[in-house]
């Protein structure tokens, strides 16, 4: 092979990376441009991600100082419905969530005080809200008003009176679903259920103490019988397989795949003593350019994962059927194998989060061992020409 001949396909590779390149960059700004134009759209149905704070009573002591305490016994049960929505080549994680807590506050103290309790609402949309505190005297609960989003009643406890404070609730939202403590609060007696009907759970505070499969999801169990301090819960929607990143990265990452292809294909074309022009490899990066083209542009109308069969066909069909009239059979085989591990696989490595550099590494290095294996007899020298004149 000629050495015009290896700058010249040197070119064809780099004009190539910057088609790619542009695409993914144009596949970025199509994604970016449709989140911003509805994420404020879903977030305004939905809401923003849902934070409960623990309730918390209130009395003035006997020295007139503001006393704060926090519910003798705790029983809060949730549920969660994941509701994904997408809009153009995203998946945005809405929720419902149906909340349940019953809360007893004791007077700890030695004469009758007067509770004030608080109950921080989300910042959500409510529906189905029930607050009650005890019972009037005719055996019915007592109902507060929410004002500016805090429910707030009173109530009078003899010493060693309980009061039970229930509250329920149904709301939407996004990404994250928590329950928060007061900072170095100290919770006593306390448990939270949480049902979920996903079962691909992510805990982004704390993990719960019990666990066990339940329908079409998960129960979890957080227990707290006395901590000081005790971490938040939290519960993470699972995440979905947002089409436009994955086009993009595959654009930017495909001229690796297309250098391992060209590199497999011309060490095995000159130790095969088989002719391959530039302009053959201009046909070639085009194949392998329709991939990430054709992948990118069927998102909006057709399934991922289907696009992506779609897509790797049409490309494998190209390439390899070029490659069989131009180069013969042995070629034709070599380009099948090499454009399946270099282009599909290592492309579809992006569907799976953290095997990509995996994926890329063990290509890389399973090519080397059988470049090395193929070619370790080849005379360069005669391939290429000396090195240096031999002596006479």
């Amino acid at each position: 092979m000629k050495l015009t001949h290896l700058i010249a396909i040197a070119c064809i590779f780099v004009c190539t990376t910057f088609a790619w390149w542009f695409l993914g960059g144009t596949i970025n700004y199509r994604t970016n441009h449709v989140a911003s134009q509805t994420g404020d759209s879903v977030s305004g149905r939905w809401g923003p991600s849902s934070m409960q704070t623990h309730p918390r009573a209130r009395y003035t002591s006997s020295s007139g100082s503001k006393v704060t305490l926090q519910p003798a016994s705790s029983d809060v049960k949730v549920k969660l419905d994941y509701q994904p929505v997408k809009m153009g080549l995203l998946w945005h994680r809405t929720y419902g969530a149906a909340f349940a807590g019953s809360y007893t506050f004791t007077n700890s103290t030695a004469i009758t005080q007067t509770f004030y309790i608080d109950f921080d609402l989300p910042q959500a949309t409510l529906n189905k809200i029930k607050f009650t505190l005890g019972a009037d005297s005719k055996g019915r609960p007592s109902v507060a008003a929410p004002e500016q989003g805090v429910i707030t009643d009173s109530i009078q406890l003899a010493p060693g009176e309980s009061v039970l404070f229930a509250v329920s609730y149904e709301c939407r939202g996004m990404d994250f679903w928590r329950y928060a403590f007061a900072d170095a609060s100290r919770i006593r007696d306390f448990t939270l259920t949480m049902n979920t009907d996903f079962s691909d759970v992510n805990f982004p505070i704390s993990s719960p103490t019990d666990r066990k499969p339940a329908d079409k999801g998960m129960e979890l169990i957080w227990k707290y019988e006395d901590a000081i301090s005790a971490p938040g819960i939290g519960m993470e929607m699972p995440r979905e397989l947002n089409a436009g990143p994955v086009a993009s990265q595959i654009s930017f990452y495909a001229p690796l795949s297309l250098l391992l292809f060209f590199s497999v294909i011309i060490i095995t074309a000159i130790s095969r003593g088989v002719s391959l022009h530039p302009v053959n490899y201009v046909f070639l990066a085009a194949g392998f350019f329709s991939f990430p083209l054709l992948f990118s542009y069927m998102l909006d109308v057709v399934p991922v994962h289907l696009s992506f069969v779609i897509a790797a066909t049409a490309s494998l069909m190209l390439v390899c059927g070029y490659m069989r009239a131009a180069a013969g059979e042995f070629l034709f085989r070599v380009a099948v194998v090499a454009q399946t591990a270099y282009m599909v696989l290592f492309s579809y490595s992006f569907f799976f989060k953290g095997l990509t550099g995996l994926t890329l590494t063990v290509g890389g290095i399973v090519t080397l061992g059988v470049l090395m294996a193929l070619t370790a007899k080849v005379d360069w020298s005669q391939k290429l020409g000396a090195v240096s004149p031999r002596l006479a």
